[in-house]
């Protein structure tokens, strides 16, 4: 892939991101957590490029969707998925057709399910950075 891969998980619950953590403890990805959607918002800031993030979606403050409205807005070419056993599925299927949301997840998860559409995730990341890299090779003048 080139760069390191981060993936920001967000959730409320202190058990859920402690579980992702033992999941991928030997995957070689810089997996970064956090408990809602500003402190979420905080590390993106301070750790961009994040290549995916997966939010909860019922969460106190901001929920998930807003979350990842927000992430769209200022990092559109981030993957974004909901993680969640309570969503709003009229918000979620809005958000889904709207383009802000690449995938949702259903809790309780199936890791390797989770794992497969982690890694499909950051294919179709990469597959489009590569896409935008050929685009701007072909459209530059020649100088």
């Amino acid at each position: 892939m080139g760069e390191d891969v981060k993936i920001l998980f967000v959730d409320d619950e202190r058990n859920v991101l402690k579980a992702i953590e033992r999941l991928f403890i030997d995957d070689d990805y810089d997996l970064l957590t956090a408990s809602s959607g500003d402190e979420g918002l905080s590390i993106l800031e301070n750790e961009y490029p994040v290549q995916l993030v997966i939010s909860d979606y019922k969460m106190p403050g901001m929920n998930g969707v807003d979350f990842l409205r927000q992430v769209c807005q200022r990092w559109p070419d981030t993957i974004r998925i909901v993680f969640s056993g309570h969503a709003d599925t009229t918000a979620v299927i809005e958000a889904i057709n709207e383009g802000q949301i690449y995938k949702f997840i259903q809790k309780p998860w199936n890791d390797d399910g989770l794992k497969i559409t982690i890694s499909n995730s950051l294919e179709f990341y990469f597959l489009n950075k590569r896409k935008l890299a050929i685009t701007e090779e072909l459209y530059q003048p020649d100088l």
